[in-house]
């Protein structure tokens, strides 16, 4: 009986290709298949752009899987994609190949190998499953905007805007650091809260951390009228509870 193979959700980083880390380059080389996602059949994939760069030439032996995820909320849309994605990627695991699978920034944050390596599991209990930590979008952002995400004791709350933001003036509220993923069209929401609870000027916007087309604007009034895909990102910092500094002048 043949072993399965080990399944590797590896993390790609937020856009910037010298921004893998070792251990995924070492990965993604070795690995038998490298499992790519995508948003439409006929799209790029864009883990495989980050990493294409530093991989350079790979063994011919290596097979590259392209897979659709779309973009979207309905589960009922997206579920027969993860399952259509695991069966694919099980074609090979069972012949004891190892597939490393390339997700933007860390696998283990907003990521469809969440759902993957779920039903893998379920179909396969005994399946090794490694994950390769990356970057993320959320440090590469707060990086360009030149603050911490927290200092001392101060609370950072991740939120995914497209799935509601209707309780973010309380988050401001209770929330040192707020970071805005996944912006969609809630920037008029956004704008809304972050002037009723005047915090407007402590907030910034990235579009494509680290990439090419990188776009870094300190005034979030200017795009107000933006609808932000999955690679724009607001963070509000509030800057008037300094973590250990606030104890210290107590």
């Amino acid at each position: 009986m043949t072993t399965l193979g080990t399944l590797y959700g590896v993390g790609a980083g937020p856009g910037s290709p010298d921004l893998l880390t070792l251990r995924a380059v070492n990965v993604l080389k070795s690995a038998d298949v490298l499992a790519l996602p995508r948003s439409s059949d006929y799209g790029a994939s864009v883990a495989w752009e980050i990493i294409a760069p530093v991989l350079g030439e790979l063994p011919p032996s290596q097979t590259r899987l392209r897979l659709t995820f779309p973009m979207s909320k309905d589960p009922a849309r997206v579920r027969p994609h993860v399952e259509a994605a695991v069966k694919a990627i099980g074609a090979y695991l069972v012949e004891g190949r190892s597939v490393a699978f390339v997700t933007e920034g860390d696998p283990s944050v907003f990521s469809t190998f969440g759902y993957v390596r779920q039903e893998a599991q379920k179909r396969w209990p005994e399946l090794r499953v490694e994950v390769v930590p990356g970057v993320t979008s959320i440090t590469a952002v707060a990086s360009i905007g030149g603050v911490p995400l927290a200092d001392g004791h101060e609370r950072v709350a991740i939120v995914p805007a497209t799935y509601g933001v209707d309780d973010l003036v309380d988050l401001l509220h209770r929330f040192d650091t707020v970071v805005l993923m996944k912006l969609g069209a809630e920037m008029p929401i956004i704008l809304a809260a972050l002037e009723q609870t005047g915090l407007t000027d402590r907030a910034f916007f990235v579009h494509k951390a680290t990439m090419a087309e990188q776009r870094f604007e300190p005034d979030v009034r200017k795009v107000r009228d933006e609808h932000g895909g999955c690679f724009s990102m607001l963070i509000v910092k509030r800057r008037d509870r300094s973590g250990v500094l606030l104890g210290s002048e107590s």
